[in-house]
């Protein structure tokens, strides 16, 4: 049998939608607004897009699968902590892991992030343990389309390379 390629590439999406009164969390962040996401947990969507794509590009699932909205255990949990949790498993299964890159892209119409782009960058590079020149942050609006353009929704996409490295059987 041929062994697997140690490069994976994992792609991760979340999708939520803003309510007043709540904090704006973003890559592990609070971010000034009027509006946060609505969620089980902290409604992180890039933290969320981002454990999306390591399961993925790892095989072991989705965030729903690791953390499900029907467990009262993760009602409010902080994306950081979700983070350390599934890269704890990964790291478990995969102990020569290496992130090579992350690309973050956020769809939201309002606030806009350019101030907070670096911020999110050092600190999702923190919370992966890797060089913040391996992060990239982009945002982009919706031209007021809905529901992201009506600042409805918010959205975050996340596409991960790792090399996996040897595999611990």
């Amino acid at each position: 049998m041929m062994p697997l390629p140690t490069l994976r590439i994992g792609q991760g999406f979340d999708l939520h939608r803003l309510a007043p009164g709540i904090p704006l969390k973003l890559a592990g962040l609070t971010i000034p607004f009027d509006k946060g996401s609505v969620g089980h947990s902290d409604g992180d969507v890039v933290l969320h897009a981002l454990i999306d794509a390591l399961l993925g590009a790892t095989g072991y699932g989705d965030i729903g699968e690791l953390f499900p909205d029907s467990d009262p255990a993760f009602k409010g949990a902080l994306g950081p902590d979700l983070l350390a949790q599934a890269l704890a498993l990964i790291k478990s299964l995969y102990p020569d892991l290496q992130i090579l890159n992350i690309d973050v892209t956020i769809f939201l119409e309002a606030p806009k992030l350019r101030p907070h782009k670096e911020a999110m960058r050092e600190a999702l590079a923190s919370l992966l343990g890797i060089g913040s020149h391996q992060v990239s942050v982009k945002a982009k609006t919706a031209e007021q389309f809905a529901p992201v353009g009506t600042s409805e929704a918010l959205a975050a996409s996340v596409v991960c390379l790792l090399d996996l490295g040897a595999h611990k059987s």
